[in-house]
């Protein structure tokens, strides 16, 4: 068995998507201070406070995120089994800057990779933008899914989709087109996920990434990762 880790760090100053707040970690408590230590010469911590949203880092977006229609459907409210799935990954590493990924990408790298989607998987999607492009000013110029290609996901029936990138659509274009197509159609997606190159041509895995049970989230940071053998 071998176990990828998918997940970014979450850290202070970490790129955050325009419309979600920065990290902030903090030191609540020392070792130091529990042991009653006066002017220790040293701070070694005991607890951290963290201050994010719930849209960190590699995170699963939760229906209620989708439009105001998917009320209700929070993150505690969605079967675990929707994040523990098999799942495959997609090679669509040619795609450039803010460049659209159709139905046809879709089903060519199905075809060429000798894959099959089926009902109830996770469909990871490799452009290669978190190597090429974290941490630079191009990092939210991701290439993305068209509303047509989420829509075609959708009606196979998966659990949810994932993509290297902190969107899943194309930035001003097709990005809320994408997440309403979700919402209507009840799948979810993973965004900010790393290391998917290292899933390309090993067939079918296990996929996991469980959210945190926020009461009434609208999403929440996981620690995906792939289980392959």
């Amino acid at each position: 068995m071998q176990i990828i880790d998918l997940s970014q760090e979450i850290h202070v100053g970490m790129p955050m998507h325009h419309t979600q707040p920065p990290v902030e970690i903090s030191v609540h408590a020392t070792h130091e201070a529990w042991e009653g230590i006066e002017n220790p010469a040293t701070q070694t911590p005991s607890v951290n406070t963290l201050k994010m949203s719930e849209h960190t880092g590699t995170h699963v977006d939760a229906l209620s995120h989708m439009s105001r229609a998917n009320a209700g459907q929070t993150i505690d409210t969605m079967p675990l089994e929707s994040f523990y799935t098999r799942g495959i990954c997609l090679d669509l590493s040619s795609k450039q800057l803010s460049e659209e990924i159709t139905v046809e990408d879709l089903q060519e790298a199905l075809a060429k990779q000798g894959l099959s989607i089926q009902k109830g998987d996770t469909v990871l999607i490799h452009t290669d933008h978190y190597r090429r492009h974290y941490k630079t000013p191009d990092w939210p110029n991701n290439p993305g899914l068209t509303e047509a290609a989420t829509r075609w996901l959708g009606e196979q029936q998966i659990a949810a989709f994932g993509v290297e990138s902190m969107a899943p659509g194309i930035k001003g274009k097709t990005n809320k087109q994408v997440h309403k197509v979700c919402g209507e159609m009840g799948f979810t997606h993973y965004e900010n996920l790393i290391n998917l190159h290292r899933l390309i041509d090993k067939g079918a895995f296990q996929f996991i990434g469980l959210p945190l049970k926020i009461k009434g989230g609208t999403g929440s940071p996981v620690r995906a990762i792939a289980v392959l053998g």
